[in-house]
Formats: structure tokens, sequence, C-alpha cells
């Protein structure tokens, strides 16, 4: 009896969070699960990609991602061809996040993988191809006792290659640490050192829901380039307090390439911005 109760209460809970950015609605469309892995409605696999929370599912079949999301007032059924390795973040895949060794991620990316597949949404359904973007990170410890958040792109570069780059913030509104990596078109990457990123705000937009002001436009410094970072549309907040008990900034964005007073389109990705509803908790 006590075995049996056991089985049915784990320790760990699942997530999981879909969005749409919809620039004819101007905001996101967002849905949200939560379970525990017990009695087969929710579960991870391990040695590959399966997870599953009730009809939401997403599994590695070969070289492809298939996903299906059956959310509240939106649907995808969409499937994510990758056609190279993962891309190591960090050095071989250990991604720091502070100036302590403990203070970091296992953490990799596969950069335009090659969608096709459908959304539905209210009364229609529109068959969709695309260029996507998907990371895989775990740690046991993932942000130091001093940070409030971070800001992050992922960004598929029109010429073929891959901009991935973070800054840490601290709770006192200072930068702990930063980092990325830059891959070149032929495949080849260089990680890139907290000196070599540097975020600067360009423009803010505040929640009318929340209050939370947000920097949705950046320029991001990486070694050798410039690069501004430009939203869909400023409303993307994402209010996910009913499973991971905070609110926080995630949405679809352009990149634009900066130089001799010029900027011309570079790619499009997502900006992630977090801990400034409230110092994130992990």
């Amino acid at each position: 009896m006590q075995a049996t109760t056991r089985a049915r209460s784990p320790r760990q809970v699942l997530l999981a969070h879909a969005a749409l950015a919809d620039p004819n609605l101007g905001k996101l469309r967002h849905d949200q699960r939560a379970a525990r892995p017990a009695l087969g409605v929710a579960g991870a696999e391990e040695g590959t990609t399966r997870v599953w929370i009730d009809a939401w599912r997403m599994a590695l079949d070969a070289q492809t991602y298939r996903a299906t999301i059956p959310a509240r007032d939106f649907t995808l059924d969409l499937a994510f061809a990758a056609k190279s390795a993962p891309l190591l973040q960090g050095q071989d895949g250990v991604s720091r996040k502070g100036r302590e060794t403990k203070e970091a991620s296992y953490y990799y990316s596969r950069p335009a993988l090659a969608v096709s597949g459908s959304i539905a949404r209210g009364s229609g359904n529109e068959e969709v191809t695309g260029l996507a973007w998907l990371d895989h990170e775990w740690s046991s410890q993932y942000l130091a006792s001093g940070a409030a958040g971070w800001d992050w792109i992922g960004i598929n570069l029109d010429d073929g290659g891959a901009l991935m780059a973070f800054r840490m913030r601290g709770k006192d509104g200072g930068v702990l640490y930063a980092g990325g990596k830059l891959m070149q078109a032929d495949g080849r990457s260089q990680a890139l050192e907290p000196n070599e990123v540097d975020f600067t705000p360009l423009r803010q937009w505040r929640s009318p829901r929340t209050s939370t002001t947000y920097p949705v436009a950046m320029r991001v410094r990486t070694k050798d380039a410039v690069w501004r970072i430009e939203p869909l549309f400023d409303d993307q907040e994402l209010d996910a307090r009913s499973s991971t008990a905070t609110i926080y900034w995630e949405g679809a964005v352009r990149a634009f390439r900066e130089q001799g007073g010029a900027a011309a389109p570079a790619g499009r990705g997502y900006l992630d911005l977090t801990g400034y509803w409230q110092p994130m908790r992990l």
C-alpha cells in the first residue's frame, strides 16, 4: 500500500507552456499545463526527447521532432526536421551562468530546424513552413544567489548561421555574467566570453496588466558584431503564475546587423526577458 501511494505521488512536477505570437491579435495566445508523472498522465523519457502532459506531446523520431499541442484557443501540429548536429553551448555543452563553477548548466541548441505542419485558431486551419530553434538545458543549480533574472536571444541568421547570447542580471541592477555562441553558416562556432557580450536597452514597454516594464528592443554587441533586436510587436508578456509562479516576456523578434551607421535585416528569433516582474526563484 505504501509503495502504491508513492507511485501515485511522485516528487516531480512537469510544466508545459505554449504561446503563439499573433500580430493580428496584438498579444500572445497562450496556454499552460502542469501535472505529476503518475498513471501515464504525464512523463518524460531519459535518453531521448519524448515528453507529454495529457494530449500535449513532443517526441523525437529519427531526426525529426513532432509536436501536438491542443491548447485552449489554438492547436499546433508541427514537425521540426534537423539538418545538422546539435550546437553545444558554452564549452562542450557546459554553459557557465556565473563566476562559480557550480553556476552552470548543460545546454545544447538545435537552430534552423525546418518546420512544416499546421496551426489552427478560431475556425481556420493554416498550413505553415519556416525555421525553428530548439533549446534543451538542464542543471541542479541554475541561478546564482544574487541573480534576479536573465536576458536571452536565439536568432536564426539569414546567412544560415545562428546566434545565442545572454546576460544574467543581478538584483542590484548590474550584470553578473554574460556569454553566448556564434555559429557560422558552414557550421564553425565560437564561444563568446563575458567581456564579448553586452546588452543595451533601446526601448521599453509597460504592461497594462501587471505594470511591469520590459526592455523589448535591445542593442546586443557580440565581439566583432553589433545587432539590433526589435520585437514583432510589443505585448508578448506571458503570465505563468498558475504553473511556474512567475511572469516574464518571451516573444518573436527580428534581428538587424548594424554596421557603418546602417542596419540591415539579419535574422529572426526569440527574446526572453525574466526577472522584471519579480526576481526569479528557481
